[in-house]
């Protein structure tokens, strides 16, 4: 799969907080140089600093809004332009948006599912045949434990991450025998502001969340066993499980429990800034 880790590229997408950041520190310290991609230049090089400061790692940044129907072509080219072998893909960039219909803005669905859907394909695209004619590589989708069922107020996000999950899937079982591994990273509540942004505060006091850094450790991990998805908490494994024995309507009603309609949209990469179609925190 992965020829190594030290000495080698990966981009990470959405690296500037959150679950990216902690890919990058995790990768780094494992002796990789990083592309690391995100919308908030001044984040992107405190962090290359500190991972230059703290184990030698090589960082080029590339400040991109990665919602853009073009963002994919125009970070690959900015790859392409520095010659060198991406050996890990990490497209962590993601968006969410909580919202009843009445409320819900067009153009940040539009926005959000370019950014879940059509940069991370296109991504995933361009990259991939590079790794299969060198015989190893690795690429990590973010998807989540909403991509197991419908969710009412998040039918949209929760949709993109069926299709990460699915596409994560499928390209797994084409290029395993080459080499390759391509896997869907289902996180289930993380430890960051995204409820709170997307206009449900006080949701993770009332839930078990886990942090970025298990996240990213369990995820290096089920990589290394080449697996084709992986949830990466043991409770959230099991409501997959659960969906998959109720019927879908009542799968469907029962997400209505937990989630309310919000104004605002939670990147999960935690890459915020004023802009609303780009607020901080992952959910997954």
């Amino acid at each position: 799969m992965l020829d190594r880790y030290n000495d080698r590229w990966a981009l990470v997408t959405g690296a500037s907080s959150g679950i990216g950041r902690e890919f990058a520190v995790r990768l780094a310290g494992n002796g990789m140089h990083l592309i690391l991609a995100a919308r908030r230049s001044e984040l992107l090089n405190e962090l290359a600093q500190e991972l230059l400061t703290r184990h030698g790692t090589t960082s080029h940044l590339v400040t991109i809004d990665l919602a853009t129907p073009d963002a994919g072509e125009k970070l690959y080219n900015e790859i392409r332009r520095l010659n060198v072998d991406v050996e890990l893909v990490v497209n962590n960039a993601g968006a969410g948006l909580i919202g009843d219909i009445e409320t819900t803005d067009p153009d940040e669905v539009r926005r959000m599912l370019t950014l879940n859907i059509i940069t991370l394909t296109d991504l995933t695209y361009r990259l991939l045949p590079g790794m299969l004619q060198r015989g190893h590589g690795a690429i990590i989708n973010m998807s989540s434990v909403a991509a197991f069922q419908p969710v009412a107020f998040m039918g949209a996000y929760a949709a993109s991450k069926s299709f990460i999950l699915h596409f994560s899937e499928a390209l797994w079982a084409e290029v395993r025998s080459r080499g390759v591994t391509v896997m869907g990273l289902c996180p289930g509540v993380t430890e960051t502001d995204f409820f709170t942004l997307a206009g449900a505060p006080g949701w993770l006091q009332k839930h078990t969340a886990q942090t970025s850094t298990r996240v990213v450790r369990k995820a290096l991990k089920g990589l290394e066993k080449r697996r084709q998805y992986l949830i990466t908490g043991w409770k959230d494994y099991l409501i997959t499980i659960l969906v998959r024995l109720t019927t879908r309507r009542t799968a469907v009603n029962e997400s209505k429990r937990y989630f309310r309609p919000g104004r605002r949209l939670a990147n999960e990469a935690g890459d915020a800034e004023q802009d609303p179609t780009e607020q901080a925190g992952p959910e997954s």
